[in-house]
């Protein structure tokens, strides 16, 4: 689910768009569960995705980058500069 690349880390996550609210809602299927409010339309919730991970993580947006997946509700995520175990603390998670 995250794991450690050569200049960051990958974050598999599963999607669902036009969800009440945007916040981070479990895992699913090995993979972080994501409820955006942005419809999947013009690349809003890739937009609201990078933005979750940036305010969360606590880096800039151009750090984050959808590397697999970005027409699918599971994408790959790539936050650079940090470690998959600061990823993990910083999103509440002890997996």
């Amino acid at each position: 689910m995250i794991r450690d690349a050569p200049d960051g880390a990958i974050v598999t996550v599963k999607v669902i768009p036009r969800a009440g609210h945007t916040a981070i809602a479990g895992t699913r299927d090995n993979a972080l569960l994501i409820r955006l409010a942005a419809a999947p339309v013009d690349g809003a919730a890739n937009t609201a995705l990078i933005s979750l991970f940036a305010a969360i993580i606590g880096v800039p947006k151009r750090q984050i980058a959808i590397i697999a997946g970005e027409k699918s509700r599971t994408k790959h995520v790539k936050v650079i500069g940090v470690t998959a175990e600061i990823v993990r603390q910083r999103l509440g998670l002890s997996l």
